[in-house]
């Protein structure tokens, strides 16, 4: 038996605490003992939430990363496990919403204008679809890109954007009519060259 293994079976494994400790003066086997310790919970929670294991496994992996930059931060009071669950709750929160706006843009590709959830060969080529939405964003007059951005994007309601842009909630509702259909307008040649294949 090695000293190391004596001192470990006399004073028991480290708490988080200490491997916190550790993992902030730059101790990368003691952030490495804290990701084991938890990572079978944070996994199973998030195969839980998503139902999907391989998704589970990546959030899980950017959720230590996440807990990893917020080291310098995080107070151990013995809520670790709670702080870790709370950072992958947020980051499929963050997901979903991204999801959810992706399908708000979602019918600018449908060349009928009547959007459907993407398939299999949607998801495949939804990077370059992105690529083509921001470019075509990009290029529509600011005073109509702004009040879209607001609304399609970010997920804010008319109120909001008429506070933001110190306008009333007609010109508002009006410049989102006419973003609309200039950003279509930007997509049509999309459509013409028959999409991404």
């Amino acid at each position: 038996m090695t000293t190391a293994e004596m001192t470990l079976e006399k004073t028991g494994p480290s708490s988080d605490a200490q491997l916190l400790a550790r993992s902030r003066a730059e101790d990368p086997e003691a952030f490495g003992e804290l990701v084991d310790r938890h990572k079978d919970l944070v996994v199973n929670y998030l195969t839980r939430l998503t139902g999907n294991r391989e998704r589970a496994e990546d959030f899980a992996q950017e959720t230590f990363v996440r807990f990893y930059q917020t080291l310098g931060r995080y107070r151990e009071e013995g809520q670790m496990k709670a702080y870790l669950l709370r950072i992958a709750t947020n980051l499929v929160r963050s997901e979903e919403r991204r999801r959810r706006r992706w399908q708000v843009l979602w019918p600018f590709f449908s060349s009928d204008g009547h959007g459907t959830e993407p398939g299999p060969h949607e998801e495949l080529v939804a990077s370059e679809e992105q690529r083509l939405v921001s470019r075509a964003l990009a290029e529509v007059d600011l005073t109509y890109r702004v009040p879209l951005v607001l609304r399609e994007i970010e997920d804010r309601s008319y109120d909001e954007i008429a506070e933001i842009l110190g306008l009333n909630v007609g010109t508002v509702k009006s410049r989102l009519h006419r973003g609309r259909i200039l950003l279509r307008q930007k997509l049509e040649p999309y459509w013409q060259n028959g999409g991404v294949s």
